[in-house]
């Protein structure tokens, strides 16, 4: 499908039938696969032969879903996982260890946020956030000599400000470590990137590419571009054998394009078992097929709310990167020349206190903690998705208490607008 336009790609990637063979993806619900000889399926175990075992590691649907993320993202493999969360897990324990150091955007998603600066710190892996229109400087002053990976997301969750994709990229490789781009809200239709250099690619699966608030999952890309063998004192997981494996060497035996997909598979899938299931991998790509129609609309219906509010005498201030006054209208323009995305973000005067009033008077707009669904939603970051967070973690982050996320679903637009106005009325 190499030749073929990306919304092609969306309704046909991934899986070719045969003569006779099913046309829609096949859901392969089956934990085991059976071999005629143990010899046979010893191979498998000791990676010298392509194939499936056991569920938990590979299935045949989860690799049709993950084939076509990777044929829109134009990388050389990937994998699907149980949720976004796991994969941005599985994307950086794949390449950090006790002791590493990892350089993060401070403008991502809370969940992920708490997963970095919480949890892998208990596993002993450091992190510095940086401001994500930090200058150069600044960028570089943030690497260490344990510094393993650099993580920011295309276009970050709530406050919906836009990594410089090639910038960061260029950072990440001038200290010899890769990029790795969460890529949920505008997804591949919008923008990938790996054109503009960046190396990994996750996505919450559950979100956009879904589409309908169905199924929970995750998936990374990789590029396939990064040396990891001329980084080798960084990584030894790739590139010194692997005692679990018989001291297979991931680097050397699976080369750039196939190396880190294989080892998330065969060591991090193995041991964590974080799977996404056959039947939810088949409704995953039920939403890819018409991903390239309802982003277009998302993005309409966004823009066209976002205009309304910026102009809402009750409204602080919107955040929305297709906005002219927007700060990262530049970076957007460059990213995403067809739209970023339906979500919308904006502080209403009041506070919490506006914000509570103006989430019970929606009609269309359902409280929800799910974003980037059929089905418009709204939230109140501070009080769910990032309530964890101290307050001046919150600030870093671009949130504050008044701060109300709308997702902008496929409705029309005229009636998602007049539920707003109606309701901000009604925040007074």
């Amino acid at each position: 499908m190499k030749d073929f336009t990306i919304d092609t790609k969306c309704v046909q990637g991934g899986y070719t039938p045969g003569n006779g063979e099913p046309r829609q993806v096949p859901i392969i619900q089956s934990t085991t696969f059976k071999y005629n000889t143990s010899e046979d399926m010893g191979k498998l175990f000791d990676l010298e032969a392509t194939g499936y075992f056991y569920t938990r590691l590979q299935n045949p649907t989860n690799d049709y879903v993950a084939n076509k993320i990777r044929e829109l993202e134009g990388g050389s493999a990937a994998m699907l996982t149980s949720s976004g969360q796991a994969a941005n897990f599985f994307a950086l324990f794949n390449i950090c260890e006790c002791g590493s150091h990892i350089v993060a955007s401070s403008q991502i998603y809370g969940g992920t946020f708490n997963l970095i600066a919480v949890t892998m710190k208990k596993m002993g892996i450091d992190v510095t956030f940086v401001a994500p229109d930090a200058t150069d400087s600044e960028l570089d002053a943030a690497f260490k000599e344990n510094t393993r990976a650099v993580f920011g997301e295309t276009i970050a969750n709530p406050s919906l400000a836009v990594l410089d994709i090639e910038r960061f990229a260029n950072a990440a490789h001038r200290h010899g470590v890769p990029l790795i781009v969460d890529n949920t809200f505008p997804t591949p239709v919008n923008c990938r990137p790996i054109e503009f250099g960046a190396d990994i690619v996750t996505h919450s699966t559950t979100k956009y590419i879904d589409g309908h608030g169905t199924s929970v999952g995750g998936a990374i890309v990789d590029s396939g571009k990064f040396d990891w063998m001329a980084n080798k004192e960084k990584f030894p997981g790739l590139c010194l054998p692997d005692d679990s494996y018989h001291g297979i060497v991931y680097a050397e035996k699976f080369g750039k394009e196939g190396a880190f997909i294989t080892k998330c598979t065969a060591q991090l899938m193995r041991d964590f078992g974080s799977i996404q299931s056959p039947q939810h991998a088949f409704y995953i790509n039920l939403g890819l097929e018409s991903l390239h129609l309802r982003m277009a609309r998302h993005v309409e219906n966004g823009l066209a709310v976002a205009k309304f509010l910026e102009s809402h005498p009750q409204v602080n201030f919107v955040n929305y990167p297709g906005l002219e006054n927007d700060k990262y209208h530049n970076l957007a323009k460059k990213y995403f020349p067809n739209g970023g995305c339906g979500v919308v973000s904006f502080e209403l005067k009041g506070g919490r206190e506006a914000a509570s009033k103006f989430m019970k008077a929606l009609k269309i707009f359902a409280i929800e903690t799910h974003v980037a669904d059929a089905r418009s939603c709204c939230l109140n970051p501070a009080t769910a998705t990032h309530r964890q967070m101290t307050d001046e973690q919150l600030e870093a982050c671009g949130i504050s208490a008044g701060l109300i996320r709308l997702s902008c679903g496929l409705e029309n637009k005229e009636d998602l607008i007049n539920d707003i106005k109606n309701a901000l009325e009604a925040s007074k």
